[in-house]
């Protein structure tokens, strides 16, 4: 059987500036005002394959690499060591604010972010309905993004990155903004597209929802892989290390 995602000896280089990695705008700086701090590696030496329909997921504390595995396994960021294969396509719900424009209205950002998601024109229309009333936002479509709260901007961007087909559904906690019901909704959903035969990456600190939807566990330490196991054992690891 084919991995639906294979990381190989995966390492990637940022800079200690404010700024993050080097722009492009660097490159012609004047050599007196380019930035020579140093280098960190927020990830590094990290290996591991994912079968299709597996539930993955992925702990550790804040700034020990866990969005930056996410961000490489989706192709936004790409690694300075190593490689990342996905089989098929990536459904991503990393960023909320992701693909969508302040000034569009709600109808106009559905079809710019689907569209950029890989939707066709027919699958659009197929599929907008279906994703206005899961975002609960019929009475919204006309309204300019940037006047939509932030429970309201995380139901459309979910709305749209769960009608997508891609094999594989990456999540990074963004389902902790939404409200109760809605998250039960979000919940619901995933469980369809796990039942569907589908692969989760899911990254979080809430370990109810980790244990609900995942059955395997990644724990990053310092951007380093120290443990890859039955999820129980992972969050007991890592509980464990944060009380000690």
């Amino acid at each position: 059987m084919s991995t639906a995602i294979e990381v190989r000896d995966l390492g990637i280089r940022f800079r200690k500036n404010r700024r993050g990695r080097r722009t492009f705008k660097d490159l012609f700086a004047p050599a007196s005002r380019r930035v020579r701090a140093g280098e960190f590696w927020p990830l590094r030496d990290v290996a591991f394959a994912v079968q299709p329909g597996e539930a993955i997921g992925v702990v550790g504390r804040n700034g020990q690499g866990k969005s930056t595995l996410l961000k490489l396994v989706a192709g936004v960021l790409i690694p300075d060591e190593g490689s990342v294969h996905v089989r098929g396509g990536v459904a991503p719900l990393i960023e909320i604010t992701g693909g969508f424009v302040g000034d569009l209205t709600v109808r106009e950002n559905v079809r710019l972010a689907a569209g950029l998601h890989g939707m066709t024109s027919a699958e659009i229309t197929r599929r907008f309905d279906g994703i206005i009333d899961f975002a609960e936002l019929r009475d919204f479509i006309d309204t300019p993004y940037k006047h939509l709260s932030s429970g309201m901007k995380v139901r459309l961007a979910f709305a749209v990155v769960s009608q997508l087909d891609e094999p594989t559904l990456l999540v990074d906690e963004v389902l902790a903004v939404g409200d109760k019901a809605f998250r039960e909704k979000c919940y619901r959903r995933i469980d369809e597209i796990l039942k569907g035969g589908r692969t989760l990456f899911f990254v979080s600190h809430n370990e109810r929802d980790l244990r609900r939807f995942c059955t395997r566990g990644l724990y990053l330490d310092k951007g380093r892989l120290i443990m890859d196991g039955p999820i129980a054992d992972v969050l007991d690891r890592y509980n464990a290390d944060y009380n000690a």
